[in-house]
């Protein structure tokens, strides 16, 4: 059985106080009373929904807890739950459920979307103005206010209710972005480039959302070139962007609105929040607004991207790959999709048809290098490492000067060149991934540790992994590769004190633990020694090494000297 970890718990109470089982007082602090066990009947699927629902099974979750609820219609608890999980897995019972749960605040948002697609603009500007100003909706309240102004025609309105949140605020980006796709919609282009101008400003790690929605504002307001040139720019620092601005694309990227409605309006504000809930690690709450945002636009292709990355994260591979399907060959996102498709068929294990749909999308993109670069990753984890040298070559081969963004594919390709026997070639390509980024700790951990298995720069090397456990000091394998580099050149004291840590650190390391073991019966301590040693068997080894500390735990280590790098377990690099 997976156990839920403390991070999904915490999301999951998160989830609950969003939804309104929970009263803030005053000084908005929560107060939240006790849940009644639910009647004996619907026990059972009562508690098969709520499980299901912590596993992010969505579609048993609402099956389950609707059972109950057709037991026992009318208990709050059941009802509060069932809404949604039906929220969560996209149903049509989730507006019936809403209407029986008035003080809900999802049921509620989902109530107003209700009316905005209804065009029942008073009607959801009513209900707005019950919500609460604090928390997650609160955030989307002065949104969603601007958004159903609009949706009455009443632009002017509309823009004075987000003009203090743009003034002043730690949103103002946000709040000025919808600013200007409410300018833009009603025709006032040059309202909505000072809104998108400031949306930029405040925002310097654009995201491609944004680029493409502002990209799309300057083209209708006369600035085509300048509109270029702001993808082309960014798309050179933003894989999703790169893949995205295609010839296929471009077009439309720049000529279509991203959003043409107020409801369209509406679903972007979920869309943005929970985006930003996921890089929060609340990734649960930002599903639930990812699946409202698709019940006011199904076709929101974003969304569905998004929705399908937070079930991948949720370790739901297949359902994220389901959610992907809807996206359809013709969309602007396509190219995003076909990489993102091809990391989801790896993970269910189907990997050959994620390298046919990388080597597809290769063929369809001669210039970008991450359909290849990913193919190379897939290939390096599956220890296919003369196949991954292959690909990523051709990666390289793509970028014809190569900065620093670009270190992660040469450390990418000196791996698996080492790994398939080529030592000169891999240590070249972490050399020349050092020039780009001199101070990246993982190509400073890999090349050092290496030097020192094979007894060469030494000094160089322990200088680099000196620097590399500086720049990561709660990292166990570079604190390891650290130890067992002072081991190697006769520093015990040194190495036993880094060792230590490093068991510290990654207490479930089978490698690390095998180290400090060699570490201890050199410094004389056997029982220690032999403990650690038990504890690498206990702690999932590779296959060849168990035979290799089976001997060590019955022999000990052969006489006084140093141990042998083939001793000591082949280098690799920090995850």
């Amino acid at each position: 059985m997976t156990h839920v970890s403390a991070p999904r718990r915490l999301a999951l109470l998160a989830l609950t106080l969003l939804a309104g089982c929970a009263a803030a007082g005053p000084d908005g602090t929560t107060a939240v009373t006790a849940t009644p066990a639910p009647p004996s009947g619907a026990f059972g699927p009562y508690l098969a929904g709520r499980f299901a629902s912590s596993e992010t099974d969505t579609r048993t979750a609402a099956d389950q807890l609707m059972a109950a609820l057709r037991v026992e219609p009318n208990e709050a608890e059941i009802l509060t739950r069932a809404f949604l999980a039906t929220v969560m897995d996209g149903r049509m019972d989730a507006t019936r459920l809403a209407r029986r749960l008035p003080d809900n605040q999802v049921a509620v948002l989902l109530l107003i979307g209700a009316d905005a697609q209804a065009g029942r603009w008073d009607r959801a500007e009513q209900r707005l103005r019950g919500m609460p100003r604090q928390g997650a909706t609160g955030l989307l309240t002065p949104l969603w206010t601007a958004w159903v102004q609009q949706g009455r025609g009443n632009t002017d309105q509309a823009l004075a209710t987000l003009r203090p949140h743009i003034e002043q605020g730690r949103l103002r980006g946000t709040h000025a972005l919808h600013a200007a796709m409410i300018a833009d919609i009603a025709g006032r282009q040059r309202d909505a480039e000072r809104f998108i101008r400031t949306a930029l400003a405040e925002s310097p790690e654009a995201n491609l959302r944004l680029l493409t929605i502002a990209a799309g504002i300057l083209v209708r307001s006369g600035r085509e070139a300048e509109a270029t040139r702001l993808l082309e720019a960014a798309a050179r620092g933003n894989d999703d962007l790169a893949l995205a601005y295609t010839p296929a694309a471009r077009r439309q990227i720049l000529t279509t609105r991203a959003v043409a409605t107020p409801v369209e309006g509406m679903a972007e504000a979920q869309l943005a929040l929970a985006a930003a809930l996921r890089g929060q690690g609340a990734g649960e709450i930002g599903l639930l607004l990812t699946r409202m945002a698709l019940r006011l636009r199904p076709d929101f292709s974003a969304a569905l991207l998004l929705t399908s990355d937070m079930l991948a994260d949720e370790r739901h591979p297949d359902t994220a790959l389901a959610t992907l399907d809807q996206i359809p060959a013709g969309d602007p996102l396509a190219a995003v999709v076909a990489l993102r498709r091809a990391i989801l068929l790896d993970r269910l294990d189907r990997t050959a048809q994620a390298e046919a749909a990388l080597l597809v999308l290769s063929t369809a993109l001669p210039e970008n290098p991450q359909p290849s670069a990913r193919l190379g990753d897939i290939l390096r984890a599956r220890n296919r490492f003369p196949e991954a040298v292959v690909a990523y070559d051709v990666a390289l081969s793509r970028i014809p000067n190569p900065g620093p963004a670009d270190w992660p594919l040469f450390y990418a390709r000196g791996i698996a060149q080492e790994r398939s026997g080529r030592w000169q070639r891999a240590e070249a390509d972490f050399q020349r991934a050092l020039q780009l980024a001199p101070e990246q700790p993982y190509v400073l951990n890999y090349l050092g540790y290496t030097w020192v298995e094979q007894g060469q720069n030494l000094l160089e090397a322990r200088r680099m992994l000196e620097r590399a456990a500086e720049l990561r000091p709660q990292d166990g394998n570079i604190a390891d590769s650290l130890g067992w580099a002072l081991f190697k050149i006769g520093d015990l004291p040194g190495a036993i004190r880094w060792m230590e840590k490093a068991v510290e650190l990654e207490s479930r390391n089978s490698v690390v633990n095998d180290h400090l073991g060699d570490v201890y019966w050199t410094a004389g301590r056997r029982a220690e020694a032999q403990f650690q040693w038990r504890r690498a068997l206990n702690t999932d080894p590779e296959p060849g090494d168990v035979a290799r500390i089976e001997v060590k735990l019955r022999d000990g280590l052969a006489g006084p000297s140093v141990p042998t790098a083939q001793a000591g377990g082949e280098p690799r690099p920090a995850p």
